[in-house]
């Protein structure tokens, strides 16, 4: 699997209309998962959040996004990500650590609820950056 690199938009509690309307205007195959089905609510009223959202149109444009809980801060305007996804462990791991250099990691790499490795950092531009690492034959 080759690594891609996606926008991830985060929404207020709206994520699952925004992208039915997505996928109305790009078609596709749109998945959801909630917060509590990946047991990561920490209030009731985050267990029907989008905890993660995946468009993949049939021309290979795709994107992702969720919904923002009550304790995470939302500024529209800055409500983006970029993500990088794949299974080469390698390559994946040394992106994360050369966005963070002089950045901040906000989660390091690290096993996530739906198994894969998963890290959050910023880097030294402000820039918000999502690194995904598929169990399926990493590398």
């Amino acid at each position: 699997m080759q690594t891609n690199l996606n926008p991830y938009i985060n929404f207020k509690n709206n994520t699952r209309e925004a992208m039915h309307f997505y996928q109305a205007v790009f078609g596709g195959k749109l998945t959801m998962n909630t917060f509590k089905e990946f047991h990561a609510s920490e209030d009731p009223a985050e267990d029907d959040l989008i905890m993660h959202a995946e468009l993949k149109a049939d021309n290979g444009m795709a994107f992702m996004a969720s919904d923002t809980p009550e304790r995470m801060e939302y500024r529209p305007g800055t409500n983006f990500s970029l993500s990088l996804s794949g299974d080469n462990a390698a390559e994946l791991t040394t992106y994360f650590q050369k966005l963070s250099a002089g950045g901040t990691i906000v989660m390091p790499l690290t096993e996530a609820p739906w198994n894969d490795t998963f890290g959050m950092c910023t880097d030294k531009f402000g820039m918000s950056w999502l690194v995904n690492i598929s169990k399926s034959d990493q590398k």
